[in-house]
């Protein structure tokens, strides 16, 4: 009987080759995703506008202070009669004038509550840029992981297409010498070039995810970390479904700025109202006018006014905006309500995902130990004729297919739980740093040709 070259898979997989470069791992990766990400530069840049909304607000509420200035040419040509006679009389000369006002808000609810409103409104744009940061954190993390389950999916394949390869030379050779018949032939040349094939799409896919990963982190072209071979499988702590929900229910950025969002609605609602209140404006000011002609009066005054608007009918409007407000408040509590539930079942999907996980790998890693010694065993079969070719390619396919699946459920387990610590806004760079620990930066996945 033929030894079997399979026992020794799995470990080529994870071990690899040496490298000709040492490889980046998670943490590199990821620092090149907060300097370049586009998606959290647009975030910085919302909150940066939002904060300037308080400085205006405040405006509205100190001194406004201006000065107006005219000057004017004059050219005047007049005529008439009087009882003495006619005349006519041209004159040219220049005036001016320099008034400089100050003016003070005394009473404007309005405004009052609108500068309170900013604090609600800048608060909600810096958890939704901290959102954001969490949010760079688990996309690379998944980004990165899909690179090396694609590469993971590219050594199998090219592995597989070796042992059809090999398969397919031992049939001809049989065929040759007359212990098998052509179709042995044939089915081995049929799963060799299926094989060819799903390399060709495994090697695509695998482009495919390393473009995903340069969208966040730019045009990189540098080798990645593989994951090592051992991989602790823990719950998580504690494990207790209903205090990761609840911690999420707290500490959720997504969920504090749409509480931030529903208390700004709430405030719009009596800046709305306000326009049935009274408003009171102080303003001083000094006047001082020159003029050149012949017969002019100069003028040197100042003055101080108080200015009460009280707004009696203003169409309608002032209720059509305040019922508007009330609208959107109500818009911004659903939105609050379908938030907390995303949020739980995110939540409850990446716990019992984790769970699932960790009996999922040792599943798949038995899997792999019947899958090994069903083909050593059909193998056996075919030397002495109770099994045939198909049998043997058949079984030649459940072994890598059992390989993959194994090595992918193990990235199913990580990526698990940066969902999970996503959810509650726990995920940070020393939980980004336990997963890198896991990494074998000399055993590298190197980036595409082009």
């Amino acid at each position: 009987m033929t030894r079997s070259p399979f026992p020794a898979l799995l470990a080529s997989l994870l071990l690899g080759v040496s490298p000709l470069a040492r490889a980046e791992d998670l943490l590199q990766i990821y620092d090149l995703a907060v300097d370049s990400d586009p998606v959290l530069k647009e975030a910085q840049a919302n909150l940066d506008a939002t904060r300037e909304v308080k400085p205006q607000a405040k405006a509205l509420l100190l001194p406004n202070i201006g000065i107006t200035g005219k000057a004017t040419y004059n050219n005047a040509r007049t005529s008439g009669h009087t009882s003495s006679g006619s005349f006519k009389r041209s004159d040219s000369y220049v005036d001016g004038s320099i008034n400089p006002v100050v003016t003070q808000t005394v009473y404007n609810r309005a405004n009052w509550i609108q500068l309170k409103q900013t604090d609600n409104t800048i608060a909600q744009a810096e958890a939704q840029y901290s959102n954001a940061q969490i949010d760079l954190m688990a996309r690379t993390t998944s980004a990165y992981f899909e690179v090396l389950r694609g590469a993971d999916a590219v050594r199998v394949s090219e592995s597989l297409v070796r042992a059809n390869e090999r398969q397919l030379e031992q049939s001809r050779q049989r065929f040759e010498v007359g212990l098998v018949a052509i179709t042995d032939v044939n089915e081995s040349q049929a799963a060799y070039d299926s094989s060819r094939a799903n390399l060709i799409l495994a090697q695509n896919s695998l482009d495919s995810r390393w473009e995903a990963l340069r969208k966040i982190v730019g045009p990189i072209n540098v080798p990645l970390a593989r994951l090592g071979e051992k991989l602790p499988l823990a719950p998580p702590e504690p494990n207790d479904i209903n205090q990761w929900v609840e911690a999420a229910l707290q500490g959720n950025y997504a969920i504090l700025a749409a509480i931030q969002a529903e208390e700004a609605a709430k405030k719009q609602i009596e800046i709305q109202r306000s326009g049935h209140y009274p408003t009171v404006q102080a303003s001083a000011g000094y006047t001082w006018s020159r003029s050149a002609a012949d017969f002019n009066t100069d003028l040197d005054g100042a003055y101080v006014g108080l200015q009460v608007t009280v707004p009696i009918y203003q169409g309608g409007a002032v209720e059509s905006r305040t019922r508007q407000a009330g609208y959107q408040l109500r818009a911004a509590q659903d939105q609050l309500d379908q938030q907390r539930r995303a949020v739980v079942q995110q939540v409850k999907d990446a716990f019992r995902g984790i769970i699932s996980s960790i009996s999922d790998v040792k599943a798949r890693q038995a899997a792999v130990v019947s899958a090994r010694s069903n083909l050593e065993s059909t193998q056996a079969g075919l030397e002495v004729g109770t099994r045939t070719q198909v049998d043997v390619l058949n079984a030649q396919r459940a072994l890598f297919q059992a390989e993959f699946d194994y090595l992918s459920s193990r990235y199913d387990y990580i990526i698990n739980g940066v969902k999970l610590h996503q959810a509650t806004s726990t995920l940070s760079r020393d939980v980004l740093a336990k997963g890198n620990a896991w990494l074998t930066p000399k055993d590298p996945v190197p980036p595409p040709v082009n």
